[in-house]
């Protein structure tokens, strides 16, 4: 049902965007980028945070990107990452399929700056074996995220 709803996302904004599922784990950046035969800096991962206001986030960057404590306090404020079922609740996908698209509720979303050195990266797609191609431009425009600087 994941993958269905991130399908719909796209559809419904009359995108034809191609989700790509493979036989094999894309649950982590290693297993997707070594899938994928990218390097793992195309790999668009996404975290799920509570922010200290209560607010939930989901925060996509490079694979390759860490988070920046101070620069993620500066931009967002004290942030705490979810825990797996938190994610699954919150987002709709599990952990490793996790993405901004086709999302179960409402969620604020924001791009790492890191993202920006790639023309297209690959987000997961709904599923722990799916992913999608996708500039980080578009993806920033069809889920109106903010771009931030918060990784290293």
């Amino acid at each position: 049902m994941s993958v269905q709803s991130v399908r719909d996302f796209f559809s419904d904004l009359n995108l034809p965007v191609q989700i790509v599922e493979l036989e094999v784990s894309t649950a982590t950046v290693a297993l997707a980028a070594q899938a994928h035969g990218v390097e793992p800096g195309r790999i668009a991962k996404t975290l799920a945070f509570r922010l200290s206001t209560g607010q939930v986030i989901l925060l996509v960057a490079s694979g390759d990107a860490r988070i920046d404590n101070q620069k993620f306090k500066t931009a967002l404020g004290k942030g705490k990452m979810l825990g797996l079922e938190d994610v699954a609740q919150v987002t709709g996908h599990p952990v490793g399929g996790v993405c901004p698209f086709g999302l179960a509720t409402n969620l604020s979303i924001y791009l790492d700056l890191s993202l920006q050195k790639y023309q297209e990266v690959l987000p997961a797609a709904g599923s722990v074996n799916s992913a999608l191609r996708i500039s980080p431009a578009l993806m920033a425009q069809v889920t109106q995220g903010q771009w931030v600087d918060v990784c290293i």
